[in-house]
């Protein structure tokens, strides 16, 4: 039997329900999160030279940002209607160049079968770090070609309107509007994906098993913050359904009863 931990008697104790709820200054930040850092990208990449420097620390948070809003938004969980959260997704994959509904089937099924071999989001986590690098590049087309091969319907058709749109995005960067800032972003986006199989997979599943230490987590306050709480993965899978900005209160209550599974730390 795998994922035991998920049936341990302790995890009854920790109180998680109230966390999922949002206030409304709340969702408005997690709708809005990304937004700061994608418009600061543009700008420093607009007098390009020296400023792609501060452009791609820029986009490195923004990317980040847009991950934390599509990760919840796979589980349904920043606090705004559904159809909502599919348009989030949809709004996203021209932004981050990647079908963000291909990428919610695979981390859901991630969930279902951790780190088995039926696992394609993980397949990073049970490689040396190096070589989940140097595979990059592969997951994303990984990702796409699962969900569009055993995805339903309505998953595939959010998935081709998106790969349409993430066309037009390369289109327009490259073939229609003269903007470097755009295709800048176009390639920065592009690369992004290319590591993160190792950044949003291998950093929080390496080294981990599959019946009680499923993932990693995240305890300093400072590091938290400076990831966007996104770190918290443990807490994450217990509770998959409570939004990010709550996890370090989660972690607080869950340390109370499981305290052995913040051992294994992110970084």
């Amino acid at each position: 039997m795998a994922l035991e931990i998920l049936q341990d008697p302790r995890l009854q104790k920790v109180e998680w329900k109230d966390l999922c709820d949002l206030s409304r200054l709340e969702v408005v930040y997690e709708v809005g999160i990304y937004l700061p850092w994608l418009a600061a990208s543009l700008v420093f990449a607009h007098f390009g030279g020296i400023w792609y420097v501060p452009a791609l620390a820029c986009s490195f948070m923004f990317f980040l940002c847009g991950l934390r809003q599509v990760h919840n938004a796979f589980h349904y969980a920043v606090g705004v209607s559904r159809p909502a959260h599919e348009w989030l997704m949809f709004v996203l994959s021209p932004l981050m160049m990647s079908a963000m509904h291909a990428v919610q089937w695979n981390h859901l099924r991630h969930h279902r079968h951790c780190m088995d071999d039926e696992d394609v989001e993980a397949m990073s986590a049970k490689m040396p770090g190096w070589k989940a690098l140097l595979t990059g590049p592969q997951f994303p087309v990984r990702l796409h070609k699962a969900a569009l091969q055993m995805g339903n319907a309505r998953i595939r058709k959010w998935i081709y309107w998106e790969l349409a749109a993430i066309l037009g995005m390369a289109v327009l960067a490259f073939a229609v509007l003269d903007w470097s800032f755009l295709r800048y972003h176009v390639i920065a986006m592009v690369v992004g994906q290319c590591f993160s199989a190792f950044f949003a997979v291998w950093t929080v599943h390496h080294d981990c098993d599959r019946s009680h230490y499923i993932a990693r987590t995240i305890r300093n306050p400072m590091k938290a913050f400076v990831t966007y709480d996104m770190f918290y993965h443990v807490e994450h899978h217990l509770f998959p359904t409570v939004p990010t900005c709550h996890l370090p209160e989660l972690a607080e209550r869950l340390d109370k009863v499981a305290p052995e599974l913040k051992t294994k730390l992110v970084f």
